[in-house]
């Protein structure tokens, strides 16, 4: 279940302020359809980390992605057409 912003900033404030569980935050907001736990899930996120953000730095690593990176398989996968499976040195260029 994926929870938008305003979702998750409700349930927390619920929590904090009047102390809801899952089973109360299900009753009160029928049409919202959250899991129990789903909203369990986000509240023991809460609980541990104090927050229900998205801690920094959680998403998938940048460096797979670098210029750099790209370049230098492009240099490899270039320099391996004509015999697959060896690895060329600089001196070979």
């Amino acid at each position: 279940m994926v929870f938008s912003n305003k979702d998750k900033v409700l349930i927390e404030n619920l929590y904090q302020m009047k102390g809801y569980n899952a089973r109360q935050l299900r009753t009160k907001f029928p049409d919202k359809e959250w899991t129990k736990s789903s909203i369990n899930r986000l509240l023991k996120k809460f609980r541990y980390t104090g927050t229900v953000d998205r801690s920094q730095g959680s998403d998938r690593p940048l460096s797979a992605h670098m210029d750099k990176n790209i370049d230098q398989m492009n240099h490899m996968v270039l320099s391996q057409e004509d015999r697959p499976h060896t690895q060329s040195t600089d001196s070979e260029m």
